[in-house]
Order: structure tokens, then sequence, then C-alpha cells
């Protein structure tokens, strides 16, 4: 393919169509899963067409809950009580609009974000962008070894440091689930993420001991506030850790598993179920990380203890929030059925992040250098990264404290999550690119406001994530 496609005229639909189906012929994203899953014709039914695309915002979604969101989240509430509720919203509503971006770039050129930057963009960029797009997938896999050795203590009580090695045979349910095809991973990742959702609604909704003030709630939405530098802190955290690098990367591969047409009224329909999709899935994210924050609030705020089967575990400022987080179910299950199922939801929400980063390190791994392995291995070199230096961490420091490596990840993420954002932002925003399907002027508002507003608060925030980094590894 050349470096620098000729533009597309300015042709009829049906010509723009075909232009973009020639060019664009060749190698594919996630090539045993491209094209899998069939779509009836673009008049059928709403819901027949709507039960085809639903799916891959499911995965992408899993993002939004891993391990991280829920640490910054159970340290919000804790500490603030709602008052940073309208943060979560507005990571969550920016979220949904680059991630509607994303399915767009994957259906219009037919191409995943990695791959279009291999064609589009100067061939010394590749090396650089492929290894900072790695590095940012070992960083959130850190996360998930940390929550996946978490919920192995709290069910088992194995040791963090074992818990850690453990997670390594993932690998094992990876090759399992992927021979089952993307409509039974899709599946699986719905039910895992329904468990604790359903949880968290019965407790807000149901429970009067747990029920929130849904004024107070209301207010704490609409009236943002950062009335200190720990409240900043956190809220950078917050949005730091809501858009990752990875599933923008990838979402526009997912949105080819579907095997839809290429003529423009089989586009436009792809486009707006994906529009749909992505919506629906990633406001149920929005929704449980707001359930974590309001009861953390609930069960933590304003509290320096809370008495479990007759024991006081106490709060203060070094409190790690991922491993007392067991303790907001405990109103609605008991304190032993509360830890077993969010130990439950924990290890699944690491399981159903650790597929979503496998098959995101594919597609940056073909995308950028062209070169294919094996998904079990590919799993496997990506979980050796992120396992071995968090073993040296935890065998010399212990694991009192969890959230200092899940910082250090966040440092990672922010740095390289520009260069995810504001490529896929060109592409889409580009008629050379896009033909017909470039970006309207309200997603690229939406798009570029929001790329830009989440990079100040990254950076706004480093010179602390810095600190706090240099700190967990100097040992202070």
């Amino acid at each position: 393919m050349s470096q620098d496609p000729k533009p597309l005229p300015d042709l009829n639909e049906s010509a723009v169509a075909k232009v973009t189906a020639v060019e664009h012929l060749g190698a594919v994203s996630l090539e045993g899963m491209h094209n899998s899953v069939n779509v009836p014709h673009h008049k059928a039914g709403f819901w027949k067409q709507m039960a085809a695309f639903f799916g891959p915002a499911v995965l992408v979604s899993v993002a939004y809950m891993d391990p991280g969101n829920w640490g910054t989240d159970l340290q919000g509430g804790a500490q603030f009580k709602y008052a940073l509720l309208w943060v979560v919203g507005l990571a969550s509503l920016m979220a949904i609009f680059l991630q509607i971006i994303a399915a767009r770039v994957g259906i219009a050129t037919g191409r995943d974000l990695a791959q279009c930057c291999y064609d589009w963009y100067p061939k010394w960029t590749r090396v650089p962008n492929w290894l900072m797009a790695e590095v940012a997938i070992i960083a959130c896999d850190l996360a998930e070894v940390l929550g996946g050795a978490v919920a192995l203590n709290m069910l088992f009580h194995i040791p963090i440091f074992w818990g850690v090695i453990i997670t390594g045979l993932d690998v094992l349910l990876l090759l399992s689930l992927q021979g089952l095809g993307m409509r039974m991973i899709e599946a699986v990742v719905l039910l895992l993420i329904a468990t604790i959702g359903i949880c968290y609604f019965i407790e807000i909704f149901v429970l009067p001991q747990t029920q929130p003030s849904f004024l107070e709630m209301g207010r704490a939405m609409i009236t943002p506030t950062l009335s200190s530098s720990d409240m900043v802190y956190v809220a950078i955290g917050i949005i730091g850790a809501t858009v990752m690098p990875h599933v923008l990367y990838l979402h526009p591969a997912l949105v080819q598993s579907r095997k839809f047409q290429k003529d423009a009224e089989s586009m436009r329909t792809a486009i707006r179920f994906n529009t749909i999709d992505v919506t629906a899935n990633l406001s149920v994210a929005f929704l449980i990380n707001a359930a974590i924050l309001v009861l953390a609030a609930i069960v933590f705020y304003g509290k320096t203890s809370v008495t479990v089967g007759g024991q006081v575990i106490p709060f203060n400022d070094s409190t790690d929030w991922i491993q007392a987080a067991n303790l907001t179910l405990a109103p609605l299950l008991g304190t032993t059925a509360a830890s077993v199922l969010f130990a439950i939801a924990l290890l699944a929400s690491g399981q159903s992040a650790t597929i979503v980063g496998t098959m995101a390190g594919q597609v940056v791994m073909e995308g950028f250098m062209h070169w294919r392995i094996k998904p079990w291995l590919r799993r496997l070199i990506t979980r050796s990264l992120a396992i071995i230096p968090t073993a040296v961490f935890i065998g010399f420091r212990g694991a009192n404290n969890i959230n200092d490596l899940i910082v250090l990840s966040q440092v990672v993420l922010a740095l390289q999550l520009p260069f995810a954002m504001f490529p896929l932002l060109h592409f889409a925003s580009s008629r050379r690119r896009m033909g017909q399907w470039q970006l309207g002027w309200f997603l690229l508002i939406a798009g570029w406001g929001s790329a830009l507003l989440i990079t100040a608060f990254d950076f706004y925030g480093l010179p602390d994530a810095f600190k706090q980094a240099w700190q967990v590894i100097a040992g202070h």
C-alpha cells in the first residue's frame, strides 16, 4: 500500500464505496474474527439489526470498569462523598464520544487505528507508536494482575505475591474462549458485567440502609467543584483511568467482526447501530462506576473504621480501597458472601480486561509492524511483562498498598493517551481518509474538545503523579 493514498474525490455514494472497498483489500484485523458475525439486510427490523450489531462495545466497556477505575471511584467516594460524581459523568460522556468516533473510523476505512497510522503516517513513526501502545497495554495488564491477585486473596487467602504469579495461568481461559468465537466472548463478558451491576443496583435502589440521597447526588452531578488539591488529584485519576489508549486501537477492529455490505446504506446502518451499542454499554459502565463511588461514600465517608465480623478495620490516607471494596456489598449479602461475590466480580473484571488487552495487543502488533503471532503466545508475553516487575516489587516491598502500583500504571497511560486520541481524530476529521463518513460538526467539536480536555487534565496531574510514582519506586 502506498505511503500516502490519493485523496478520495467528491464522487457519488456508490463510487466512494467502491473506492473504499478496493483501497482496503489486504490484511485484516483480528483475522479469525473478521466478518465472522452475519448481519441482516439494512432494511431489516430495528431489533434484528440491533441484536446483530450489539457486542463490540460490551468488550470496550470492560476497560471502563477495570481495577484502576474501581480504585479511583472508591477513593473518590470515601474521601469526598458525592462531590466527584460530576467527574465520573463528564469522563464517561467524553469516552462515549471518542469510542463512537473509533467505531466510525473502523466502518468507514475498513482499517483499525494502527493500520491507519501505518498507511498514512511516515515510516519512522511506526516503531515508536507501536512501542508506546505496547507499554500502555502492559500498564493496563498490570492493573488486571493486581486485581486478580487481590481477588484470589479474598477467595482462597492466597498471598498477593503468589496470586500475581497464578494470574499468568489465565492464558488457558483466553484459549478456551477464543476458540468459541466472538459472540461467546461477548456473552461471557456481558454476564460478568451484569453480575456486579445488578448487586449495586439492588443496594442503591432497594435496600433502605444503603439508599443514598438522590437530591444530593443530583446536586453533585450539576455543580462541578474542585475545592482542594487532593480532590483535583483524585479527579485527574478518574479521568486518566477512563479513556484507555488500547481500546481506541481495538474498537475499529471489533466493529469489523460484523459482516455488513459496503454500499452507502449498509455502512450508514452499521454506523448508526454501533453508535447505539457504544452509548448503551458505556452508559452502563458509567452507572456502575457511579454506583461504586456512591456506595463507597455511604460505607466509608466520614468514618475512621468499620466493624466486620467483630474485627475493626481502620481507614486512613494509606487505606488500600481495592482491598476494602468488598465492604460496599456487605449490606446486601452479609460480610462473607459480599467478600466472595466481590472477589468473583473483581476476578471477572480482570479476566474480561485480559481478553480485551490481548486482542488489542494483536491489533497494534499486526497493524504497526505486520507481525503475526498466536494469541496464546501474545498473551503469555504481555502478561509476563506485567507479572515480573509486579512480583519483584511485591517481593521486596510487600502488598500493603496495591494502589501504589496502580498509580504507576496510570502515569504510563496518561503519557500514551494523546498518541492514540489525536491520530484517531485526525483521520476521522479528514474527507481524504473517510470520504462521506468524515465527522460532522457535532462529533468534530465533541471529539476534539474531549481529547484536549482529557490531555489537559492528564498533564496537569503529571507532576503529582510522577512525585507519587517516585515515592513508590524509592520506597518512601
